[in-house]
């Protein structure tokens, strides 16, 4: 019989992140201050981050020692299972072996926590008692709420109010692990009200949410900013997702053709494949594929330029492919991948060309995800179903070419709490949509007055 599940025992926990930043070909450019447009400073960040926190942002160093406090509560669920979808492989009828990573097994349902557990840790050691964030599709709301309570801080999620409406229960997990979590834009802030006068039904954005975060963060002393994705340090704390996976493979002999992730921000994706990228760097033969959602394609549509990482325009311009920072996105179930920018590193890796992006619609994504659920027994994040969409196309096409190969993708969170988007697909409501070109010229017109990053 075939291994279905691949176990790492605790005492191998990877004790270092990996930081891709000592091996990308092309260094990154730096974030540029909005006023001067000169590089940003430690200074700069400050009122945002704590300075141990901005150390790993603009780190180099390829390897990070994980510290001890931050390994004790990993081990509540690290290392996570490396699965074989034997079933699904038998259904397709194709020579494809496809493994996941799964990280729906941590307290929060997705691999939120790796980061949120070091960001609240660090934090707490600079002597923060409040932390704020932003949340889309939930996820990352939970796990700041489960990191916070872990280690005696409070915590305040501004959750975008359609996500807000649609997945009551990720907000009761976060009020569960002692969160406060509103509705964004709300009426707590300058720019929520802002927001709420120029359009009292918004949906809300993650740029939006990241705004008000931001600026409650800024107007308080014992108050900092959390971010669950984009930024280096955030890519970095994931990594153990990758390290992990490297380890499990080698322990049945196996290593992957393709590697496949979905991409919001980017966090999810950056730690699994990292590590295996640092392989490609040097030498190995490999396919990342990034996959994004037609309703805000970053990677296949977006330019690369500098923006802003808010709509509020209060965070330094990053150097990344994005859609405009006063993008609005439709209020599709996959909330995690409604952001309009993506992650610099992520950004200059696919410009290197050693990432190429996907884009899928929500009923390829929930199509697939079902076609999952009913092979496989598990129910996915709408996220991560954008991923098994491009794993299924894969495996098709090694069935077409009659090749072996090896399939790796990342089971970033569980589906239990996203059920209505489920509901609304299996009775026929959610439609097909493509975001067209007139409204991605429309979200870009701010970015032709900022500076320009080479390419």
């Amino acid at each position: 019989m075939s291994v279905k599940k691949v176990f790492l025992p605790e005492r191998e926990i990877p004790r270092q992140w990996y930081n891709i930043q000592a091996d990308m070909p092309t260094p990154l450019q730096p974030a540029l201050h909005p006023q001067t447009q000169k590089p940003v400073g430690p200074d700069d960040l400050l009122p945002i981050f704590p300075l141990n926190l901005i150390e790993q942002e603009v780190s180099t160093a390829r390897w990070i020692d994980i510290p001890e406090e931050v390994l004790e509560k990993l081990l509540i669920w690290r290392p996570t299972p490396l699965q074989r979808a034997s079933a699904l492989e038998k259904y397709l009828q194709t020579p494809a072996k496809i493994y996941f990573k799964n990280e729906g097994v941590s307290p929060a349902g997705s691999h939120k926590p790796n980061t949120a557990i070091p960001q609240v840790y660090y934090n707490k050691v600079a002597g923060t008692k409040r932390l704020t964030t932003e949340t889309g599709a939930g996820q990352w709301g939970c796990a700041l709420g489960l990191g916070c309570t872990l280690f005696g801080l409070e915590c305040k999620v501004y959750m975008v109010r359609v996500s807000y409406e649609q997945k009551p229960y990720r907000r009761l997990m976060m009020k569960t692990w002692g969160a406060e979590c509103i509705p964004s834009p709300s009426r707590e802030t300058e720019f929520g009200r802002k927001m709420l006068a120029k359009d009292p039904q918004t949906s809300g954005s993650l740029g939006m949410a990241i705004g008000e975060a931001v600026e409650e963060a800024v107007t308080s002393d014992d108050t900092k900013y959390s971010l669950g994705s984009v930024l280096n340090h955030v890519m970095l704390h994931q990594t153990i997702v990758g390290l992990e996976a490297q380890k499990q493979l080698k322990m049945v002999g196996e290593y992957p053709d393709v590697l496949i992730g979905c991409v919001g921000g980017g966090s999810n994706f950056a730690g699994l494949s990292f590590p295996f990228i640092r392989d490609k760097i040097h030498g190995r033969e490999l396919q990342v594929v990034a996959v994004e959602s037609t309703a805000c394609p970053t990677l296949t549509r977006g330019p690369f330029a500098y923006d802003f990482g808010d709509t509020a325009a209060k965070t330094p311009l990053l150097p990344m492919f994005t859609l405009g920072h006063n993008f609005l996105p439709r209020s599709i179930h996959a909330g995690g991948l409604r952001y309009h920018g993506m992650s610099p590193l992520i950004s200059q890796l696919t410009l290197d060309r050693l990432i190429e992006s996907r884009a899928y619609n929500q009923l390829q994504a929930y199509a697939a995800g079902v076609l999952f659920a009913q092979t496989e027994g598990l129910v996915c994040a709408p996220e991560t179903n954008h991923a098994i969409a491009a794993v299924i196309e894969e495996a098709k096409k090694a069935k077409e070419e009659g090749k072996e190969k090896t399939i790796l993708f990342n089971l970033s969170g569980h589906g239990l709490l996203d059920l209505p988007g489920y509901d609304a697909y299996l009775n026929g409501k959610l439609e097909e949509y493509i975001l067209s070109e007139e409204e991605i010229r429309e979200s870009l017109k701010d970015l032709e007055s900022f500076p320009r990053p080479m390419i």
